[in-house]
């Protein structure tokens, strides 16, 4: 009986219905795997998550007009419709900032990457966990990659003056400044400074987007900020802008401008130090960018002038000895070695990072974006920011 069983259409037509409706599911959920990450198993998500390899993308000639080294191409092969900057979101963290982290990552993937998909890069001066690198791997659709810092780049140098710097310290700590008394915080300021952009993870990079634990995205990213830099000349991107703890930089300027007197060359007519000082250098007004927001390129910090400022610097001992912070050493460089005109301000970018909002004040980026910020927490031109100081000096 069941060999001759044939069924009626009305069967026969179910069965068909059903058969597609399976064939099409298949094929959507394949095409949407990239979105899929916590349905995989550890061992298929290992393949998306890469520790310290890295297989280059295809290069393209940089774009006219860029700044800098052609060591690093600006752009690389098309994706989803359109180039993609030879680029990387960037983040350094510990295992215990996870938490930090996922909400720093889930934002900006959900705010901007998901949709141009650009590699992370996370460093440590330890290794990250298989839970941090499972449960991080987890929410980012691209390429990411864990790396450690090598020894030298983080630690304090053997030919520091530790007597010196811990009475350094101490004195910070009396006076009640914040990170007074780290020297892991020291460690990081050095590490942001002048080595983060020689790791070998981002050796094949040329911009990069640095994202810390614990920050907001208040905004929708609808474009690519990383080629809007390459289409426009820009070196340096910032968001939020504001005064230095003069107790932790006291002699900062005065180094600076010994290095600027031994290399005129390296300073171009048309720079933002109207931006820095109120008296053509004399003094330092303490203004930088602050720098837990940074979108770079990365070959400017390879480049010369600031290998050569860098190197001053450190020799100079003031990471140790004080409290110098990557903010303000980032922001003197940009501001005195590149034309004014290379650096900009993100004002469409909505950026949190305790205790400072930035907020788009107007009304039409505010809502292209789907912002969830009140602009009128926007620290832009509140008592400590330096935003005014910015357009003044852009301004002439």
């Amino acid at each position: 009986m069941i060999a001759n069983y044939r069924p009626s259409r009305p069967v026969a037509f179910v069965l068909i219905l059903l058969l597609s409706i399976t064939c099409i599911s298949l094929l959507l959920l394949q095409a949407r795997s990239p979105d899929l990450a916590g349905l995989l198993t550890d061992s298929e998500l290992t393949h998306r998550i890469t520790d310290d390899r890295h297989v280059s993308p295809s290069p393209v000639p940089a774009a006219p007009g860029s700044s800098y080294s052609q060591a690093h191409p600006a752009s690389t092969i098309p994706f989803n419709g359109h180039k993609r900057a030879n680029a990387t979101m960037l983040m350094l963290a510990r295992n215990s900032d996870l938490n930090g982290v996922l909400q720093s990552v889930r934002e900006a993937e959900d705010r901007f990457n998901r949709e141009f998909q650009y590699p992370w890069v996370f460093l440590n001066e330890e290794e990250f966990s298989e839970d941090f690198k499972t449960r991080v791997g987890n929410l980012i659709a691209g390429e990411v990659k864990f790396g450690v810092i090598p020894h030298d780049h983080w630690y304090q140098p053997d030919w520091i003056d530790e007597d010196r710097a811990k009475k350094g310290r101490q004195e910070l700590v009396r006076n009640k400044v914040i990170y007074g008394g780290s020297v892991s915080y020291r460690n990081m300021c050095r590490f942001n400074s002048g080595f983060f952009y020689h790791h070998e993870l981002l050796k094949p990079y040329r911009w990069y987007w640095r994202v810390e634990p614990d920050v907001h995205f208040h905004c929708d990213v609808n474009f690519d900020p990383f080629h809007y830099m390459i289409d426009h000349n820009k070196t340096y991107a910032f968001t939020i802008t504001m005064l230095e703890y003069g107790q932790t930089i006291p002699t900062l300027w005065q180094t600076t401008k010994d290095f600027i007197s031994a290399n005129p060359q390296y300073v171009p007519e048309g720079n933002a130090m109207k931006y820095l000082s109120y008296n053509n250098g004399e003094t330092y007004n303490l203004c930088h960018f602050w720098s837990n927001f940074e979108i770079a390129d990365m070959d400017f910090w390879r480049g010369p002038a600031y290998s050569a400022y860098f190197e001053a610097l450190d020799k100079a001992g003031g990471f140790y000895y004080e409290r110098w912070g990557d903010a303000p050493v980032h922001s003197i460089a940009a501001a005195l070695f590149l034309p004014k005109e290379q650096i900009h301000f993100f004002r469409e970018i909505g950026y949190f990072h305790h205790p400072f909002t930035h907020c788009p004040r107007e009304d039409d980026i505010w809502k292209a974006g789907r912002c969830s910020c009140n602009p009128n927490d926007s620290f832009d031109y509140t008592g400590y920011s330096c935003m005014r100081q910015w357009d003044r000096a852009i301004a002439t």
